[in-house]
């Protein structure tokens, strides 16, 4: 029987062992591949050796294959996989048929056979064709990377409506796929890739699949609709939207709950977050606003699941302004920066106003973090660590200029010294610069909502 995460031995779960295989397609690779053991050096130590002048260059480089291969790694490991072998192809064009070609379908069966692996998982997306030749010919399940990434947003989906939108994108991918999918469908999930929807038994067809696909459509509809209705409560309120945004890990929500005091799950695991937080904090101009936490992006994420979150991902359609989190740390950061902006554009929110956050200063060197401090505003950016808190107070300032509803406004007022309730309501909501005594009222120099400021404005002598 074949080993799965769900299973124990002796009481202690057991992952399951994965063959990675990588795959360049460009045509200045070399032909033939490599094999090497896994060798994972600790992690604080691997990010210590990485940390370097170049993560913060402006136009970084793009991800090779064998970098692409290194997160694709992270992905395995956040679907709770043990990595025992890594391959990498290197080809001038995909092979139809197999997409390595059959000499190298060999090796890998090798491989797998020789460290008896669970499953072989590719960094790269195999046609039903693709898939079918390599179920075939290797001695165990086989995956490709958009498989891998809808089984670690089914493992995180804690809500119905996530369970709903991951159910939806499995099902979609899984329709074209159904012919052959004898290994992977004989069984119930147990392991990577088996927490679908639909692959009870292997005489599921695409009558049932496009049924249940017609049904979660629904559901997913009735989701969209009281979405909407709390979009339209809250839009009554003058309280704009600002909704966190940005690849997988760069820390969004660290810093989500460093801002609001929340305490959603933060961890280093790729797609911790899929259901959408909201919390209201409060600006230096005493502006209220809402704080979205949405789910991260990734290099080539699945059309299926931009598609199937289009209900989560609405509140990044009805911010008002955009927080773009970006990994400081991170030697790919310009890359990914470009992903990130490929998803936004297929929401159709690049327009919008966008604030570039570049967040975990605190893992770069002291020179490296004081001369991104020194440079980010001139390029419309804020540097800070949302783990130490670094930095927080130059992102309420940029969300204060990037906001334009209920504008902040300043004003000199005159309040009698018994009107006790409108000198609260001033103290708890606007900033005082100024503050005089003249007999029995108070005349304030003071900047707030424009909101409030309106319904005050009996009291307003003259605007500043």
């Amino acid at each position: 029987m074949k080993k799965g995460i769900s299973q124990e031995t002796a009481g202690q779960p057991k992952s399951e062992r994965a063959v990675l295989v990588g795959v360049d397609l460009s045509s200045s690779g070399a032909r033939g591949g490599s094999q090497r053991a896994l060798s994972r050096p600790d992690g604080d130590e691997a990010e210590t050796a990485a940390v370097t002048s170049a993560r913060i260059a402006r136009g970084g480089p793009d991800l090779n294959a064998e970098e692409s291969l290194e997160e694709f790694k992270e992905l395995v490991l956040s679907a709770g996989g043990e990595v025992v072998a890594e391959l990498m192809q290197r080809r001038a064009r995909p092979d139809p048929a197999t997409l390595v070609g059959s000499g190298k379908v060999e090796e890998i069966a090798g491989v797998a056979a020789s460290v008896e692996a669970d499953l072989i998982l590719f960094d790269h997306n195999l046609t039903p064709t693709q898939l079918r030749n390599l179920e075939a010919a290797l001695p165990c399940r086989v995956l490709d990377r958009t498989q891998l990434i809808l089984d670690i947003f089914a493992r995180h989906a804690r809500t119905r409506e996530g369970q709903l939108q991951v159910e939806l994108a499995q099902l979609e991918y899984m329709l074209p796929r159904l012919t052959g999918r004898g290994k992977s469908m004989s069984q119930l999930g147990g392991g990577i890739g088996t927490r679908g929807p639909g692959e009870t038994k292997l005489e599921t067809d695409r009558r049932r699949i496009q049924s249940r696909i017609d049904h979660v459509k629904e559901e997913l509809e009735a989701v969209r609709r009281v979405r909407k209705q709390q979009r339209q409560r809250r839009e009554a309120v003058p309280v704009p939207t600002v909704a966190l945004v940005g690849y997988t890990n760069a820390g969004k929500s660290t810093l989500f709950n460093a801002v609001t005091g929340a305490q959603v799950l933060q961890s280093s695991r790729m797609f911790a977050t899929l259901d959408p937080k909201l919390r209201a904090i409060e600006l230096p101009s005493r502006r209220k606003v809402l704080l979205s936490d949405t789910v991260g992006f990734i290099r080539n994420l699945p059309h299926t699941l931009v598609t199937s979150f289009r209900a989560t991902l609405e509140e990044v359609a009805q911010a008002e302004v955009l927080l773009h989190v970006r990994d400081a740390a991170n030697l790919y950061t310009e890359e990914q920066k470009t992903q990130v902006e490929k998803v936004l554009g297929e929401l159709e929110v690049l327009s919008k106003p966008r604030i570039e956050v570049l967040n975990k200063i605190d893992l770069l060197s002291e020179h490296e973090r004081e001369k991104l401090v020194e440079h980010a505003p001139s390029r419309g950016e804020v540097a800070l660590s949302a783990r130490t808190g670094e930095g927080l107070d130059r992102l309420y300032e940029a969300i204060d200029k990037a906001l334009h509803t209920d504008a902040v406004v300043k004003a000199e007022m005159l309040v009698p010294q018994h009107e006790g309730a409108v000198l609260a309501a001033i103290e708890a909501g606007m900033v005082v610069h100024m503050r005089a005594y003249e007999g029995n009222d108070v005349r304030l120099r003071v900047s707030g909502p424009a909101s409030l400021m309106g319904r005050l404005r009996r009291f307003r002598v003259k605007e500043l």
